[in-house]
């Protein structure tokens, strides 16, 4: 990391990856899919530079991802941020269509984690019970 003129901080693309937890291949990936808010800037010998901000969105590109929004959604949504004010209800309705898409798979995930922790007391009960050897096995009739 290095200080520029205007006190702004600057980062290697090798510093964005280890903050962000992306790759350096990700990083250049994001790049070309015009992901990024802010065009990324190069040094004089061509190695790319990021700033703090570059930083804060792609921890926001992160979390979206890792969420399951699709990369046309993601790509979308910087490009809105990118031309700036008069569009925020465009970003609204992406963002909560997301929200939506997320909140529908908490709620199947949490209905799979019921259904585990039912089967887990089921085969606690045969355990602790000693009546575990056999349980649900398909080649012994009932």
């Amino acid at each position: 990391m290095t200080i520029d003129a205007q006190r702004q901080e600057i980062f290697t693309i090798g510093e964005v990856a280890e903050r962000t937890g992306l790759s350096v291949h990700t990083l250049r990936y994001y790049e070309r899919q015009d992901l990024l808010i802010s065009p990324v800037q190069r040094t004089s010998g061509g190695r790319r530079t990021y700033t703090t901000v570059d930083i804060d969105w792609l921890q926001i590109c992160v979390k979206l991802r890792e969420s399951g929004m699709p990369l046309a959604d993601l790509t979308r949504f910087a490009a809105l941020v990118r031309r700036g004010p008069g569009n925020e209800e465009e970003r609204l309705k992406l963002l909560d269509e997301h929200r939506q898409r997320v909140e529908t798979q908490i709620h199947a995930l949490e209905e799979c984690r019921a259904l585990i922790d039912w089967k887990v007391g089921v085969y606690s009960e045969h355990f602790q019970a000693g009546t575990a050897t056999g349980l649900w096995d398909p080649g012994h009739g009932p």
